[in-house]
């Protein structure tokens, strides 16, 4: 509270007392409310990488229209952000490259070449690197934010199609679709330190930082391996929609979604207790999702339709429906 001097006569208006008063004006402290200090406002942009166009468009998360279309390379697949330098990083599949798009002017700055057929792409914002799975030649690239130049290629399994970061730990989590595992990935040596058994065919995972959980769908068996990042073991396997693609964790409410391109819903994980809480049905061939943790939005790319579904997490709803490029793929989130 704030203390200011006020008319004896009227003590419900706070203001400074006049230098000298009067003989019948007398002056008291009195306790003024605070000014009430407004929420910051925060707003989103949604990035959908476009395969069948090699475009990206840019949703405002305000209006969820689209406000502008940034072309790419060959094939853009999925992507990552890094919230501290507003960058946003594009794997393009076709071409065997990544690009780089400043998220304040929303152009390209810079195209990296990686290995073969990149798929998942994630980035840790507390060293500014970026890890790409590069699916048919069993890599990681490991890129550099500062220099946008891969400064490692680390071997994993067969097929990798994740690369999930722990900034916490320093961990990467590489799912390996063709013989059923996962590689963890020390980010301080770039080396393979486990390698974890889960379930049929696994696509792309996701990671809960504050819990230390690893979600790793498996398209081949309808489940969802949870990996425990402390003992490097799988802990629960639920079951899911049919052909579940990737995994995506709200680590403000604990909440994984896992959009099912068999059947066009999305399974709702409730990660206290690794149970499906919710099936949301929401367009034709859902692949991947972003999560606005600011206001507890989901945005989920449909690719069989050309749109994104918004997901309200409060009510597991569809808010609304944005039609985007063709054959959507992957979706990330910068927020300023």
């Amino acid at each position: 509270m704030s203390y200011m001097n006020c008319y004896y006569g009227d003590k419900s208006n706070c203001f400074p007392c006049p230098k000298k008063c009067g003989r019948w004006e007398f002056k008291i402290i009195v306790k003024c409310p605070p000014t009430p200090t407004p929420p910051p406002t925060v707003t989103c942009n949604i990035y959908i990488a476009n395969n069948g166009d090699n475009t990206i468009s840019v949703i405002d998360g305000t209006t969820n229209t689209v406000t502008s279309t940034i072309p790419v390379g060959d094939g853009p697949t999925l992507i990552a952000t890094n919230p501290n330098t507003g960058l946003i990083y594009v794997t393009n599949r076709n071409d065997n490259t990544v690009s780089v798009i400043d998220g304040a002017t929303g152009t390209v700055v810079a195209t990296i070449p990686v290995g073969d057929f990149p798929e998942a792409i994630g980035a840790n914002p507390n060293t500014n690197l970026i890890y790409v799975a590069n699916a048919e030649s069993n890599t990681i690239s490991v890129i550099d934010g500062a220099t946008n130049t891969v400064i490692a290629t680390i071997p994993v399994g067969n097929f990798p199609l994740g690369a999930s970061v722990n900034p916490n730990t320093n961990l990467i989590y590489t799912s390996n679709n063709d013989d059923n595992t996962v590689s963890v990935i020390d980010g301080a040596t770039n080396s393979v330190i486990a390698t974890i058994p889960v379930g049929n065919s696994p696509e792309v995972p996701d990671v809960n930082p504050n819990t230390n959980l690893i979600y790793v769908p498996n398209t081949g068996d309808n489940t969802v391996s949870v990996i425990d990042g402390a003992t490097n073991s799988v802990i629960a396997t639920i079951p899911v929609g049919n052909n579940p693609e990737t995994a995506t964790v709200n680590p403000n409410t604990n909440l994984i979604y896992v959009p099912n391109p068999g059947d066009n819903t999305v399974s709702v994980i409730d990660g206290a207790t690794n149970s499906v809480i919710a099936t949301i049905p929401v367009g034709n061939n859902p692949i991947n999702a972003a999560v606005d943790t600011n206001n507890n939005l989901i945005y989920v790319t449909n690719a069989g339709d050309n749109t994104v579904s918004v997901i309200d997490g409060a009510t597991n709803t569809v808010i609304a429906t944005v039609p985007v490029g063709n054959l959507p793929l992957g979706a990330g989130i910068l927020c300023s």
